[in-house]
C-alpha cells in the first residue's frame, strides 16, 4: 500500500472516529476496533446519567504508525 493510499485510510479512520465521539458511539464495539485500527492512544471520556450517554471527548495523542516508529 503505498503512502498516499494509507494517508487517505488514515484520514477515512479519523473522520470517522469523529462521527462517532460526535454521535455518542464510543461505547460500541466497532469504536474499539476503529481505535485499533487507527493506532488511537489518548484518552476517551463518557459522562452516562440514566443510562443515557449525555456527554463523550477524547483528548489527542495518537500517532499514525510512520510517526510512532519516529520516537521509538
Amino acid at each position: 500500500m503505498g503512502y498516499n493510499q494509507q494517508s487517505e485510510n488514515d484520514e477515512r479512520y479519523f473522520v470517522e472516529f469523529r462521527r462517532k465521539m460526535r454521535a455518542a458511539e464510543v461505547l460500541s464495539a466497532a469504536m474499539e476496533q476503529l481505535l485499533k485500527v487507527m493506532g488511537f492512544t489518548g484518552k476517551v471520556s463518557v459522562v452516562v446519567q440514566n443510562g443515557r450517554v449525555l456527554k463523550s471527548g477524547y483528548e489527542e495523542g495518537y500517532f499514525r504508525p510512520e510517526q510512532s516508529r519516529e520516537w521509538t
